[in-house]
């Protein structure tokens, strides 16, 4: 079993030492087999297990709480640019990559805004010809026959 772990090492190793920690507590596994499956040295571990949360991990995990806050109370819909501006008038020093990145890291999206391509794009191709000189008036039935094409709201019923 090959756990890719540069990544979690580098920006939780607090959580994965508990990880670790708990291995043991709960399945019984000795620690020196885990950091072995999980290619992370023994002293590695030691040296985490029992480090107190430092300021900056309280402020990241303060920080990605409220983005989940403001994420779902926009209807799962705002991107890291928005949120990074409610943060700033909220009060908050951050950046909009680490907005990005935690964001990222919590498997946070917002939605796309689709933009709504007309059908009818002028100057695209020539008018077809007007061959009744715009009088739809006729005599008869069948002498004349023309059409509208309108586009209609998706939203409309």
């Amino acid at each position: 079993m090959h756990v890719p772990l540069g990544e979690a090492t580098e920006t939780e190793p607090a959580a994965l030492a508990a990880f670790i920690g708990n291995q043991r507590t709960e399945h019984h596994v000795s620690h020196r087999l885990t950091c072995q499956v999980l290619e992370v040295s023994e002293s590695w571990f030691y040296k985490w297990r029992n480090k107190p949360t430092t300021a900056r991990e309280v402020r990241r995990g303060q920080l990605a709480e409220v983005i989940r806050q403001i994420f779902e109370g926009s209807g799962d819909t705002y991107g890291s640019p928005k949120i990074w501006l409610l943060l700033v008038r909220a009060g908050w020093r951050v950046s909009v990559n680490t907005v990005a990145r935690l964001m990222a890291e919590l498997g946070l999206a917002g939605r796309k805004i689709r933009r709504r391509r007309g059908l009818t794009r002028p100057d695209k191709r020539p008018a077809a010809p007007d061959f009744v000189r715009r009088d739809f008036t006729a005599d008869a039935p069948y002498q004349v026959w023309c059409g509208d094409m309108t586009e209609k709201d998706r939203g409309d019923p």
